[in-house]
């Protein structure tokens, strides 16, 4: 049987984007669909513009130190709607890239909404498309609690689209896109209230991070209700009023609410059951080389029951392109993930929180750490203590984990990612001679 393409690729966000293109490398005719903007969540609604208004945030900190460093106050206000034009510039740039890339890559690209007729066939508005291969990466999307008045609430990705910045914001989640969401826009000066249902702040963190970003949060201004509850939003006027239920049992009176409790795949309207293909708790089931149980057609990114990080999409995609259209078996190493929050404290962490590896090693685990002043700090007006974390295993002298809290964490546990995944041991930290003065160099110094 002869097909229109060798691959389709539904949904054109980092994991599709980058097996599309490396399948196209190998030889094979692709087509990719798109409803939205080329890029996907990460670049159009997510990672991207979550670090530019990280950046924006980043400013009235150091504007409010400038006269300690000899420089004139600055005005500490943003111009919102000047920063959204830019960030939405920059995002237009962004799609346009990812789009020159893939017809170089001689890739077809399709709009419209993409669902399935049967196992080789997808409809795209109305024309019907056969394919030999068919990679699904469609992502994932926001959901909200179901509770009275959540209809006034906006998620994650209406937060780009408001006109106004929001005087005081309710942001309701616990994970660290909420945690994100509420450095930023308390650096960007609006004032910030977290609700959150556990103990404290990301609960799948390093205790000592947990515990650091959020007394940093605190001290910054950010107010955070813990084991506290949303029980219903009413609409008053231009003001939106919150009944909490729990340590924060009162009522809460904001202009702008924020629901960021996480995401599920985005597995709507594409029909899977005509295609045969088995969903587990509402993702689509895949194996090691990202195939679902049709031998033809597979899945990458967050619309899977893999890690939601788009390094992780754009790794499985290629490993599928080179596994499928390649020849070249290849399968993706899911441990050891480093992951980053892009705020007001930054915080990153690879490999296994304390408590992750006490219950794995036992008693053999130590963990040596250290809080001190940043260099800055010594001229400009204290405001937070740089942390830094090794786990190790002292049988093996192997570091299991890194975490930290403080400027350029992300870029720090991003070199130590490497050599953590290749067993790194405490001795050859000791062993190594840092950049003086840095940051990173008091990893070396750990005893």
């Amino acid at each position: 049987m002869s097909f229109d393409y060798d691959l389709f690729v539904i949904g054109a966000g980092p994991g599709g984007v980058a097996a599309a293109r490396q399948s196209a490398a190998h030889g094979a005719r692709v087509l990719i669909s798109e409803r939205d903007q080329v890029g996907g969540t990460c670049v159009i609604h997510g990672c991207i513009p979550e670090k530019l208004m990280a950046y924006a945030a980043s400013f009235s900190h150091v504007f409010e130190d400038a006269d300690e460093y000899g420089w004139d106050k600055v005005s500490d206000r943003i111009d919102w709607h000047k920063f959204m034009v830019a960030k939405d510039r920059a995002i237009k740039h962004l799609s346009k890239l990812h789009i020159q890339h893939l017809e170089e890559a001689g890739v077809d690209l399709i709009w419209g909404r993409t669902k399935f007729v049967d196992s080789h066939t997808l409809d795209v508005g109305g024309r019907q498309i056969t394919a030999n291969k068919i990679l699904i990466a469609v992502g994932g999307e926001a959901v909200k609690p179901e509770i009275p008045g959540i209809e006034y609430a906006i998620t994650t990705r209406q937060m780009f689209e408001i006109k106004q910045q929001p005087e005081h914001i309710a942001i309701i989640g616990s994970d660290q896109i909420a945690v994100k969401f509420a450095g930023s826009l308390n650096g960007l000066i609006s004032k910030v209230t977290l609700i959150v249902t556990e103990e404290r702040i990301l609960p799948d963190r390093d205790e000592d991070i947990r515990a650091t970003v959020q007394q940093s949060m605190i001290k910054n201004g950010i107010q955070i209700f813990c084991n506290t509850v949303v029980e219903k939003i009413e609409k008053n006027k231009d003001c939106l009023c919150l009944s909490l239920l729990g340590n924060k049992q009162d009522a809460l009176t904001v202009d702008t609410v924020l629901c960021a409790i996480g995401r599920v795949p985005n597995l709507s309207g594409l029909d899977l059951e005509k295609a045969g293909i088995q969903v587990k708790q509402g993702a689509i089931a895949v194996d090691e080389y990202s195939c679902t149980n049709q031998s033809n057609i597979f899945a990458v990114g967050d619309c899977t029951d893999r890690p939601h990080w788009t390094p992780v999409a754009i790794a499985t995609g290629r490993a599928f392109a080179d596994t499928v259209f390649g020849n070249q078996l290849r399968t993706v190493n899911l441990e050891c993930i480093p992951s980053v929050l892009s705020s007001r404290p930054e915080a990153a962490t690879i490999g296994l929180t304390e408590a992750q590896a006490r219950e794995k090693f036992g008693e053999s685990i130590h963990c040596y750490s250290q809080r001190f002043q940043p260099l800055f700090d010594t001229i400009a007006e204290p405001e937070q203590k740089t942390l830094i974390k090794l786990v190790v295993d002292t049988k093996s002298d192997k570091v299991l984990g890194a975490h930290m809290v403080g400027e350029y964490a992300a870029e720090i546990i991003q070199c130590l990612g490497l050599a953590i995944r290749t067993d790194i041991t405490k001795k050859d930290f000791d062993a190594t001679i840092g950049i003086h003065p840095s940051a990173a160099e008091e990893f070396f110094t750990l005893r």
